[in-house]
Order: C-alpha cells, then sequence, then structure tokens
C-alpha cells in the first residue's frame, strides 16, 4: 500500500538565499543547503526508519484481515485396498468351503469456500468415488459360480452451500470489523509515518539554523574585534602623539582581549552546533570531518491570516486525521458490539447433485452437471444465550472507547487550534522583532560612526567609543538571533498547520 503527499501551494513564503561566495573549507567538509540537510536526514535517520516498519507492520495487519475473506481451496485423495478369507461349514453334511474376497477403494475430494463481508459463507465440493470388491467361493475345493467383481464401480458428488447470518453477525459492519478497524490502522500508520518526517524535518531546520547563527554570530564577535584592535591603534597613536593618556590604551587593551575571549566561546558553539547536527544527519553512514551550512533565512510578510491557519490545521494535521481513524474504527466496534447482542438467526441453503453407478467416470461427470439426480435442502439454526451478559458487556465496553475516542478527537482538536495561534503569534512578534533589532542596529552604527568622531575632535573618551561598539556588537548579535528565531517561527507555523513537508516540496510514498 503507498500513498502520496502532492506539495501544496506554498502558504507561508520563505525562500532560502544561498551565500555567493563560501569561505574556503577543508577537505572532507560537505557544505549542505537546508534542501540537502533534510533530504540526507530522511535518508539517514534512524527514527524514520523504525517508523517506516511500524507502518509495513500496520500494512501485514490489514493483509491478515484481507485474508479471512479470500477464497479457500481444498483438495484430497486417497485409497485403499483390502483381502479378507472366510473358512466353514455348509449344509447338514457339514460340507467345508472357503471364500476369498477383495475390495478397492479410491476417493478424490475437490472444494472451494469464501466469506463475504456482509457475514455470509459460500462453499463447493465436488467428490468423485471408486469402489470395487471381488468375491470367490470354493466347496470342498471346488469354485462355484457365485464369483463375483463390482461392474459399475464409479460414483460421485457435487455440492454448493451457502449460509447467511441474519441477526447477530448479519452486515458489513458487523462481519467484517476487524477489517476496517485493520484499514484505518494502515491509514493510520501512514499519518504516523507522516508526523514523524515532520518531526524530523522541523528538528533538522532547529538543528540548522543553529549552525548558521553560530557561525554569524562568530563572524559579528571576529568584526567587533577588528573594531577594537582598530581603536588600540588609534589610542597607541595618540598617546605617542601627547594627546590621550595611556590609561586610555588600558582600556581599548582590555576591550580586544574581551572580544578574543568572545571568539573563543563563539568558535567552541560553532564547533558544538555542527557536531549536532552532523549526529543528526549521518547516524549511521560515515561522518564527514565537517560540514558548513550555505543558506541564510529571509524575513517575508505573511498573507495568510490565523483563522485560516487553524481550518488547515484541522484539516490537514496527521494528529488530528490519526485521531478522526481512531474514532472511525470505533464506531465501528461499538456497532459490531451492538449486534452480537442479537440472537443467533442462520439461513443455510444447500445443493447436493448425485450421480449414478457407472463403469467409467465420464457419464458420473455427465449426471453431475446435467444435474441428473438433484438434492435441495434449507434450514435455519437459531441460538441465544440466558442474559447474553458477555455480550453486554461487550458493548459497554465499545460504548466506553467510542465516547473516549470522540473526547480525544475534541481535545485534539483545541490543541491543533492552540498550537496554530501560539506558532502563528509567536511568528508575528519574530517579523516584528526582526524589523525592531535591525533598526536597533542601523542607530548603533549611527551611534558608534558619532562618537568616534567627536572622539577624533576631544569630545568625547575612549570608554564612551568602547561602550558603543559594545551596543553595536550586541546589536548585530540581537539582529542574527531575531532572523534565527522568525526562521525557527516559520517552521513551527508550518508544522503546527500540518504543512512543513509540502511547504519543503517533500513526499512521502
Amino acid at each position: 500500500m503507498t500513498r502520496s503527499l502532492h506539495p501544496l501551494a506554498l502558504l507561508i513564503p520563505f525562500s532560502l538565499v544561498a551565500q555567493t561566495a563560501p569561505a574556503p573549507q577543508d577537505p572532507g567538509t560537505v557544505s549542505l543547503s537546508l534542501q540537502d540537510a533534510i533530504q540526507t536526514a530522511i535518508k539517514n535517520n534512524l527514527q524514520v526508519g523504525i517508523a517506516e516498519e511500524t507502518r509495513h507492520v500496520a500494512q501485514g495487519q490489514l493483509l491478515v484481515a484481507k485474508g479471512t475473506y479470500d477464497w479457500m481451496l481444498t483438495g484430497s485423495a486417497s485409497t485403499a485396498g483390502t483381502q479378507d478369507h472366510f473358512i466353514g461349514t455348509f449344509g447338514p453334511t457339514k460340507t467345508p468351503y472357503e471364500s476369498d474376497s477383495t475390495s478397492w477403494s479410491r476417493s478424490a475430494s475437490v472444494g472451494a469456500s469464501k466469506a463475504f463481508t456482509w457475514g455470509g459463507n459460500f462453499s463447493l465440493d465436488y467428490n468423485p468415488t471408486y469402489a470395487n470388491s471381488f468375491s470367490a467361493t470354493t466347496l470342498s475345493g471346488t469354485p462355484l459360480p457365485s464369483s463375483y467383481s463390482t461392474s459399475t464401480p464409479y460414483d460421485g458428488q457435487f455440492s454448493a452451500t451457502y449460509s447467511q447470518h441474519l441477526l447477530s453477525g448479519f452486515g458489513t459492519t458487523a462481519s467484517s470489523a476487524n477489517l476496517i478497524v485493520a484499514r484505518n490502522g494502515s491509514k493510520a500508520a501512514d499519518y504516523q509515518f507522516q508526523q514523524s518526517v515532520i518531526q524530523l524535518v522541523a528538528t533538522i531546520e532547529t538543528d540548522y539554523w543553529g549552525v548558521v547563527y553560530a557561525k554569524e554570530n562568530l563572524a559579528n564577535i571576529q568584526e567587533a574585534l577588528k573594531l577594537a584592535q582598530k581603536q588600540l591603534d588609534e589610542n597607541k597613536i595618540r598617546v605617542q602623539v601627547g594627546t590621550l593618556a595611556p590609561i586610555e590604551v588600558t582600556q581599548a587593551e582590555a576591550q580586544v582581549a574581551q572580544q578574543e575571549q568572545n571568539i573563543i566561546t563563539a568558535e567552541a558553539a560553532l564547533a558544538n552546533a555542527k557536531d549536532a547536527l552532523i549526529r543528526a544527519l549521518y547516524p549511521l553512514e560515515e561522518r564527514p570531518a565537517g560540514i558548513e551550512a550555505t543558506d541564510e533565512p529571509t524575513v517575508k510578510p505573511l498573507p495568510l491570516d490565523e483563522t485560516s491557519a487553524e481550518q488547515m490545521a484541522v484539516e490537514t494535521r496527521p494528529e488530528m486525521k490519526t485521531a478522526q481513524l481512531t474514532l472511525d474504527s470505533q464506531r465501528v466496534l461499538s456497532q459490531a458490539a451492538r449486534n452480537r447482542t442479537l440472537p443467533q438467526l442462520d439461513l443455510s441453503v444447500g445443493y447436493i447433485g448425485n450421480a449414478g453407478n457407472a463403469d467409467h467416470l465420464s457419464p458420473v461427470n455427465s449426471d453431475l452437471t446435467g444435474l441428473k439426480y438433484p438434492g435441495y435442502n434449507i434450514g435455519l439454526t437459531f441460538a441465544y444465550p440466558i442474559l447474553n451478559r458477555a455480550a453486554k458487556g461487550q458493548q459497554m465496553q465499545a460504548n466506553a472507547n467510542l465516547r473516549a475516542s470522540e473526547l480525544s478527537l475534541r481535545d485534539e482538536e483545541i490543541q491543533v487550534r492552540l498550537d496554530v495561534r501560539q506558532a502563528y503569534r509567536n511568528l508575528e512578534a519574530f517579523s516584528r522583532g526582526v524589523a525592531a533589532a535591525e533598526k536597533t542596529r542601523q542607530y548603533q552604527e549611527q551611534a558608534l560612526d558619532a562618537e568616534q568622531k567627536k572622539f577624533e575632535n576631544g569630545m568625547s573618551t575612549n570608554f564612551l567609543v568602547l561602550q558603543q561598539q559594545t551596543a553595536l556588537t550586541n546589536a548585530r548579535t540581537a539582529e542574527i538571533q531575531a532572523k534565527i528565531n522568525y526562521a525557527n517561527g516559520v517552521t513551527a507555523l508550518e508544522k503546527a498547520m500540518g504543512h512543513l513537508l509540502e511547504a519543503r516540496n517533500l513526499k512521502i510514498q
């Protein structure tokens, strides 16, 4: 059983821009776009493999349930032979006599039977037979003329029988409840597999953007170190010409040392983020020496309103579909349990065709196919257990499970709508946060430039310049973090809507 998820239109515009000039990398380092990382993870991830095997188990269970309604072909053959010898006396003179008899028999049977989903059963049986015997008697050693053998040893019978439940067990729901439940279980396993892939994609995207953040943060601190070093070099020149006190050099040196320490921390964070991504991408295969993330998140406005996002989630989330299938299965089981409280009333009709004895098989078959010696039967069977407590108890359990499934579906819908609302509002906040962080960074760049000019004209201090440098570094870090938050927010919203795979143009077979 296979099924496909066809890509839908991208409702949350979210583009990835590749870096045009990636830094030189060590041999063995792999450059990956976000899409490359997702494809690699799906191919290698152990949990996806486990979910795939679970789906195969459910498909196997469906085949087992379908097998109940397969045609069953049967056949048998047997042969037997016996010999007997009898010694006795005959008449008043007690004349001795002996009798020898030999018999042979052969039989074959070919049949077919099938159960139907509406509570009926049909069977066919063809049974040709062969029976022959020979008897010879001697009286005082003289053979008697009564010795004989069978002249028409062939015979046969053909039967066809159909039985139908009329009360308990009648109807598709009552008779094939297990098949319906197995079919729903197979579909649910597909949705659970889809959910596993969605969770994997969301995790990989979070890890990927973690690497991007760590890389951009390291570049930001390296730029901060350049600014601090430039300030230190200029301060040394001013001290040499006597326009600046030596203590100002010490402050600049402290700033440089602080940024060098920050670089060490940022380099460790980048290495850890890469290791986490590599571990997620290559759990089985030989791992590369390093990894480079080549995509960067971009921010675009949302064209989808919150209400539409909620409705999409209710219609497409795998959890909702799984809960609905569970409810459908429990409804079928409840109906089947109610049917089992009815009395048993079964109708059976049959045809039995016989044949006349013949000296070979062809006349027997002609009699059977020509319905020469037909026979018919029809009957009703009724049964009802006193009190019927077992069936009533099963019905009580089935009804309770049905009500629990109805409540679970409602609870799942409430949670899904809450997930979408939270993710949608978070994404709106992240979008505004990116704009605010970008403005803050621009203002800090202007503030640093103004403070440096004031310092050059003797209208400010080295301390204030260094303070503005730190503020600019923090503003750039905040801007990077805001963009990563937005990227993760897009992932969270698409996951909450059940739209993540379509948005990434991924298909599940």
